[in-house]
């Protein structure tokens, strides 16, 4: 037990930490700051090193007639993916997933980049601002359904040319991916093009209850990915609104993209570059009748290097457009170059519980869509749930066992709690030393509940981003990655009715009440309250994640009632010298230090002689 002075001295760490965590990030995004600032001034001082992903091209030359003022639309498109792309920005205006539908709709197709401020792979000049002007189609050099290659010439004098083709085979996620090519070249005179940047397009949420932390744009750094979500241009408690987020410029990006719970775009040059990534926002309504959303719009600075005229330069890239499904990005690793699997924004804590329990939920899935293709999906949630039960079934068993024993040793807690009801430290130590005496681990009944925390936390992040979840239903659930909603109760002010999630909370209920009673009442009142908790954190989530728990449930109410049916353990004393445990030695430092300090006290208290005191002077 810790006293208040502990707590206080504790709240105020957390608070100086806080403070310093705060401070540390602004001083260390002012030296980044100050830092990209010194680096462009000697960009502009010397001559740029040659980049390995440019390459050298002859001249351009914007052939007449001029580029049309109205637009025009073309599609190139596979048996996945529907890319329309425009003359207006010259790049991908949006793309359509063709087994990919809108939440609540069977015809209506999800369409990336839907509220873009111009087309991905568009150009963005100083001051990030798009320039969405009109290309001209080169029909010479444009293949119809698999390539296609817009010229023009910007008022700034630099002549672009892009060249867009789809990518032909069967490996992992060619059909998302596309071959970009610009050449680059200056109509009068030198150019440095790292005054423009490449637009990645736009990511917003596919519905309103989306989590807004989901959306936001990315890159990936030196072998390690950065995620800003659109959240930060509101600011917080701990930063200002902002209306432009950029990333560090310390090192070769690998690539970079925007993201919403379930899709992405990422844009990456065949050889690492320098540049900045950088991002704005603006705010989309999905519908009239909803409350606005934020949109995220990012682009990638292009590298240093000057163009002169007729000496054109080719910078290659590839375009993926698609579902971030972990199986494929993790395999494209292989064809497509590494870091693909971190598209999945599991996260370096995560991604550890995350991957496998995705790899296995897929496995199950392949299997029993075989047998039963309906509920596939359904099922194979409910399979990983009971592999991860009876993998951690040993630990749930020893941690039975052990809170049976502790529940015996109540009526001798209860004892040493009234011989010392004013001294909580000898209670501890007179209470470790009961746990010592009989051979018993206080944190063995602990040990199933924290292990089952990083598995909770990493069901809920490979859940929140399974898009293989998607449109799938399961008994009454339509789809398993939106709340199960039955109905809406309108004199509660249109309320949902999600059944799974009352389920969970009810079965969490039976599962506790079955479970040894062991601690203080205000411990037991606390663990009773937890299903309260998880039934408002997953109410309105996926109902996969709610069935997850729900099995885990009733899965552990039969474990338990087969617990209960083997003999009651035995209390033995142990004999002969025993060592003391960790926590019976910070036991009795603790119970030390309290009697030193109460010692300490009552001597300051007492005066140890008695002084005359000084004849008063004055008034």
């Amino acid at each position: 037990m810790y006293d208040r002075k502990t707590w206080v001295i504790l709240a105020l760490c957390g608070t100086l930490l806080a403070v310093n965590l705060y401070y540390g990030n602004q001083q260390a995004q002012e030296a980044a700051r100050l830092r990209a600032i010194a680096e462009q001034k000697q960009r502009a001082l010397t001559p740029p090193p040659s980049d390995p992903a440019i390459v050298p091209a002859s001249g351009l030359s914007v052939e007449a007639p001029p580029p049309p003022t109205e637009e025009e639309t073309t599609i190139l498109e596979n048996d996945e993916v529907i890319f329309t792309f425009t003359n207006i920005g010259g790049g991908i205006k949006h793309a359509e997933f063709k087994k990919e539908f809108q939440v609540g709709s069977q015809t209506a197709l999800v369409k990336h980049n839907q509220f873009g401020a111009g087309p991905i792979g568009g150009l963005a000049g100083p001051g990030e601002s798009l320039e969405n002007v009109a290309y001209s189609i080169k029909a010479d050099e444009s293949i119809p359904g698999s390539k296609i290659v817009y010229i023009t010439k910007l008022s700034s004098g630099l002549i672009a040319k892009k060249t867009f083709s789809l990518i032909e085979g069967d490996k992992p996620g060619s059909r998302y991916l596309l071959n970009f090519d610009l050449t680059l070249d200056a109509a009068s005179t030198p150019l440095n093009i790292n005054q423009w940047s490449i637009f990645l397009g736009e990511a917003s949420p596919l519905y309103q209850a989306e989590t807004p932390d989901q959306t936001g744009f990315f890159w990936h750094e030196r072998g390690d990915m950065y995620f800003k979500a659109g959240t930060g241009f509101k600011g917080g408690m701990f930063s200002s609104a902002q209306s432009l987020l950029k990333s560090s410029n310390d090192g070769p990006l690998e690539f970079a993209g925007v993201t919403n719970q379930f899709f992405a775009t990422v844009l990456r040059p065949l050889e690492p570059v320098n540049g900045t990534v950088w991002a704005k926002h603006s705010d989309i309504k999905l519908s009239a009748a909803e409350a606005s959303l934020t949109s995220v719009n990012a682009g990638l600075q292009l590298p240093s290097s000057t163009v002169n005229p007729g000496n054109a330069q080719t910078l290659k890239y590839r375009i993926f457009i698609g579902p971030k499904h972990n199986p494929m990005l993790r395999k494209m690793e292989k064809d497509w170059g590494a870091g693909w699997g971190d598209v999945m924004q599991y996260g370096s804590w995560m991604q550890w519980s995350a991957r496998p329990l995705n790899s296995i939920l897929n496995f199950y899935h392949n299997f029993l869509d075989k047998v039963a293709k309906n509920w596939s999906w359904g099922l194979a949630v409910i399979f990983l749930t009971i592999t991860v039960r009876i993998a951690i079934w040993p630990l749930h068993a020893k941690s039975t066992h052990t809170m049976k024993k502790m529940a015996q040793l109540q009526p001798e807690m209860a004892k040493i709690k009234e011989k010392y009801p004013d001294d909580p430290n000898k209670v501890n130590t007179e209470t470790m030393g009961l746990y010592k005496k009989y051979g018993i681990n206080p944190l063995g009944g602990c040990l199933p509940m924290l292990l089952q925390i990083p598995i909770f936390f990493g069901f809920y992040k490979m859940l929140q981003y399974a898009v293989e979840l998607r449109g799938h239903s399961f008994l009454w659930v339509h789809d398993l990655s939106q709340p199960d909603t039955l109905l809406h109760i309108g004199f509660l002010g249109n309320l949902p009715l999600n059944i799974l999630p009352i389920v969970m909370a009810i079965t969490s209920f039976l599962q506790i009440r079955m479970t040894p009673k062991t601690g203080d009442p205000m411990q037991q009142k606390i663990i009773m309250f937890m299903p309260f908790i998880f039934f408002f954190f997953c109410y309105n989530f996926a109902s996969a994640l709610a069935l997850y728990w729900t099995t885990q449930n009733i899965f552990s109410i039969g474990q338990t009632w087969l617990m209960n049916k083997v003999p009651e353990p035995k209390l033995v004393a142990r004999t002969g010298p025993q060592k003391q445990s960790w926590m019976q030695r910070m036991a009795a430092q603790q119970a030390e230090a309290q009697k030193a300090k109460s010692q300490g006290t009552m001597r300051n208290a007492t005066p140890e002689s008695k002084k005359k005191r000084p004849p008063r002077t004055g008034g």
